[in-house]
């Protein structure tokens, strides 16, 4: 399950930046060639970037590579630490289902509003509905990393991933 979930964010985080990147060459060309851009180029480019940043967050939960402070670990004792560690993710797992929540109730008003982007026309609620499952999926990622902690910056976790033996 962990590493289809990898491989799907992986994915879809992956064609979107090249989907950005794409649109951006081809509007540039436009622009220099053709004296003019694609329409709804920032839009597309806007979204994409939704995309790419909530695709990665189940990914960056998952291996344990989000931004820490941990300039006073090397005083604590490693229990201390696991117990501040899976408080933490125990933390960011409620902060992400909470937003995801949150998120969900705006994008219903969206969508009950048609809202929509100004040169596009595409439902705005459409892609808060997706900011709001890949909210989910990034709480239950911090919940995988609780019950299974990975290397990086996780005290007492093995090297190889599987989960240390208590």
């Amino acid at each position: 399950m962990k590493k289809t979930l990898v491989a799907l964010c992986g994915l879809i985080a992956a064609l979107a930046l090249f989907g950005i990147m794409g649109l951006t060459f081809v509007d540039v060309l436009g622009r220099k060639f053709l004296s003019g851009s694609i329409p709804g180029a920032l839009e597309l480019t806007e979204i994409l970037m939704v995309v790419v940043i909530f695709t990665s967050l189940p990914l960056v939960a998952l291996s344990g590579e989000h931004v820490v402070f941990d300039s006073l670990d090397r005083w604590l004792p490693a229990g201390v630490r696991r117990v501040q560690q899976a408080l933490m993710e125990l933390l960011s797992a409620c902060a992400m289902a909470g937003l995801a929540w949150l998120m969900w109730g705006k994008a219903g008003d969206l969508m009950s509003y048609g809202e929509t982007t100004s040169q596009l026309k595409m439902p705005l609620g459409a892609f808060v509905y997706l900011m709001s499952v890949l909210l989910v999926l990034a709480a239950l990622a911090h919940l995988v990393v609780l019950l299974s902690p990975v290397p990086v910056h996780h005290a007492g976790a093995p090297e190889d991933g599987r989960a240390a033996s208590t």
